[in-house]
Parts: structure tokens; C-alpha cells; sequence
């Protein structure tokens, strides 16, 4: 059985390492702590080679964090386009890269337009994320989905429901490296 709580009973399970689901703007999200984040890897049977997103409640959230690069061109971007369905992959090192990116020098960072995923993240402190699903699976987009997707773990979910609607497609992720941005994945937002 799913239980579903609020933002502050759901964060203190965050606390207490465990993965949760929570409704965002493109698509649902499972998310831990960044230092429990290796339980979403074995939750999503997901190799560990790709990395996970770091979600923030806005962007003073996520420029707080050590180690991440910001170059003025990242800070117009995030500026214009969070919150939103925009993910930034700047370069960065340190304790959160070797738990969210394992061997990378990048940090991918977003901030949802969503007000329950932005409650909880102002509950819970930036949290490493990524689609709720399994490998190679359809994302979901609603809660009954995520909760099905991992039913035998148990994963509660963000109340109180019905959650809003996503888009149902994935953010645009671009990746910042000399000097320059690199569509990394075509999403919901359309840049020049």
C-alpha cells in the first residue's frame, strides 16, 4: 500500500533515507537525498553511468551549493527560464557530483514550476531526481503510474492528490563546456 503524506511528513522520510514520488511540472519524480541517492539507481534498475538531476525550490536554493560552476550565461538562462522545465548541466566537482554523477565533472540542476514540488524541495533541501519508471520504460505521469511503478518498494508519494498535470515530456537539458551551450536532450523548452 502507497502512503501518501505531505510535504513535511514526506521530508522527514527523505531524511530518514528513504526514495520518494512527487508530481513535477514534465513528468513525476523519484527522488532521495543526494547522499541516499544510489537507492534510485537499484529502484529504476537504471546502470549507474547516467546521472541524476539536482532539483532545487528556486535558484538562490541551488547557487548555494559548493562546488558548481556559474557562469553568467547559466544565471541568464535560469533566470529566464526557471522555474521551468529547464535542466543546466554545469560543470562542478565534490561531494555532490561524486554522488549524483559518479566519476563526471558535471552537475545537472533544475528548478520545477511545479508549487508541490517547490514546497517539498523548501522541506527537504535540494534533492537528486529523475523520471519515476524503470529503465527503458514510459515515464509516469500520474500518481496511480508511479505508485504502480514501484509498488513492491512501497515508495510514498506526495499528497495530497489528484496531483496537477504534467506536460508529460522531459525538460531540455543543456550542458554547458567551453564556452558554450550543447543540446544534451530536446525537451519542452524551445531556445534560439
Amino acid at each position: 500500500m502507497t502512503t501518501v503524506l505531505d510535504p513535511v511528513a514526506l521530508s522527514a522520510r527523505l531524511q530518514a533515507g528513504e526514495a520518494v514520488l512527487f508530481p513535477t511540472d514534465t513528468l513525476v519524480a523519484l527522488a532521495a537525498l543526494p547522499q541516499h541517492a544510489g537507492q534510485i539507481w537499484q529502484l529504476k534498475q537504471r546502470p549507474p553511468d547516467k546521472p541524476l538531476i539536482l532539483m532545487g525550490a528556486d535558484l538562490q536554493h541551488l547557487q548555494q551549493l559548493g562546488g558548481v560552476q556559474w557562469p553568467p550565461q547559466a544565471l541568464e538562462l535560469a533566470a529566464a527560464h526557471w522555474p521551468g522545465a529547464l535542466t543546466l548541466v554545469l560543470p562542478a566537482t565534490g561531494p555532490l557530483v561524486d554522488q549524483l554523477n559518479p566519476g563526471g565533472s558535471s552537475l545537472g540542476l533544475r528548478v520545477p514550476a511545479c508549487a508541490m514540488a517547490q514546497a517539498l524541495l523548501r522541506c527537504s533541501g535540494p534533492l537528486a531526481t529523475t523520471s519515476a519508471n524503470r529503465s527503458g520504460q514510459p515515464a509516469a505521469t500520474t500518481a496511480a503510474q508511479a505508485a504502480a511503478c514501484f509498488a513492491a518498494q512501497a515508495v510514498p508519494l506526495l499528497g495530497p492528490e489528484p496531483w496537477p498535470a504534467p506536460s508529460g515530456q522531459a525538460s531540455t537539458v543543456l550542458g554547458w563546456s567551453g564556452g558554450g551551450w550543447q543540446v544534451l536532450r530536446a525537451g519542452s523548452v524551445s531556445l534560439p
